[in-house]
């Protein structure tokens, strides 16, 4: 019997989660490390185009089934508030990473996927045929390894990958907030050094997350100061921060958002999904690009490995995914 390699990945966003169940449904062993406990939130535009729906839809994900916003305009906006808006012919939904991801998660356990949530991975190394995957409880081996932590993390810096010595000077803030605004559209409002995107989500809640150059940050000393001081300088958003319910006491944030080239092979980890590249968040494909990213390499992996594995799939595999 020819042999599948035991696939480890890690992180549990997107990438690594659609990555996870189709390698799984494939016939693979799957494990995945996620250092958060399902569901959470996490820093996102919560914005899909629906070029993503035919895939999601062979993946047994509905995004219906999850309540999700149906969205077919765009309205944009100049600081001074000045307004453009047009009809999106593709369209897209709203949706919550918490829900989004959640719902992948359970897609993945029923696909057999082994699932090790809270568990951070501490490094991977590759020596000889195989890695090793270190967390604080234990050590686990595996033949492929799949980068999917994510924009930034402890092991770039392991890796010494070298965006990760570059600074960036971009933050992300993201609230959930109920509010009075169109559902079947997504705004996207500039101010000084940024953007703030709005749009609806699931049940009567809306996203409203922001790209911002760190150093307002620093000069004004607080988030609720530099969006006083920068963002409500735009009208609308002046009057969306004044007259919203926000429903967290504090926003879910990240620091050094980094656009930067990446490599999508390192050190024979196969990166994918944010690990392996930024698009800008105003572009709104990122999340379809992170359910493509997934589909082409585990595609590749699969295709790959239809004769046994051995360090000359794996050379395989690397070279066809960089030329994708």
């Amino acid at each position: 019997m020819r042999r599948k390699p035991d696939i480890f990945i890690i992180g549990g966003g997107i990438a690594g989660l659609t990555n996870a169940i189709l390698l799984s449904r494939a016939g693979f062993k799957v494990r995945l490390a996620e250092r958060k406990t399902f569901p959470y939130h996490r820093v996102c535009g919560e914005y899909v185009s629906n070029e993503a729906l035919p895939f999601l839809g062979s993946i047994g994900l509905k995004p219906d089934d999850l309540n999700a916003a149906k969205i077919n305009k765009l309205v944009v906006s100049a600081p001074s508030g000045r307004t453009v808006a047009n009809h999106l012919n593709m369209g897209g939904f709203g949706l919550s990473r918490y829900a989004l991801d959640n719902r992948l998660y359970e897609l993945a356990l029923q696909h057999g996927v082994e699932m090790l949530t809270g568990v951070k991975v501490d490094d991977v190394t590759f020596s000889g045929n195989d890695f090793s995957i270190v967390t604080a409880g234990e050590v686990y081996q595996a033949d492929l390894v799949i980068g999917a932590w994510g924009k930034r993390s402890n092991l770039d810096q392991k890796l010494e990958r070298s965006f990760f010595k570059q600074r960036s000077p971009y933050m992300g803030v993201k609230y959930h907030i109920k509010t009075r605004f169109a559902e079947d559209t997504i705004r996207l409002d500039n101010f000084s050094g940024g953007y703030c995107g709005l749009n609806k989500i699931e049940d009567d809640l809306y996203c409203l997350c922001y790209l911002s150059e760190n150093k307002h940050l620093k000069r004004y000393g607080s988030i609720a100061a530099m969006e006083e001081e920068v963002l409500m300088k735009n009208p609308f958003l002046k009057e969306v921060f004044a007259n919203s319910d926000f429903i967290w006491q504090k926003p879910e944030t990240i620091n050094e958002v980094a656009f930067e080239n990446k490599p999508l092979v390192d050190q024979h980890i196969l990166m994918a999904g944010d690990s392996a590249g930024m698009i800008t968040p105003l572009c709104g494909n990122g999340m379809a690009m992170a359910f493509h990213s997934a589909k082409i390499l585990s595609g590749i992996i699969r295709n790959q490995c239809t004769e046994g594995f051995s360090n000359t799939t794996r050379n395989n595999i690397e070279d066809q995914y960089q030329k994708e």
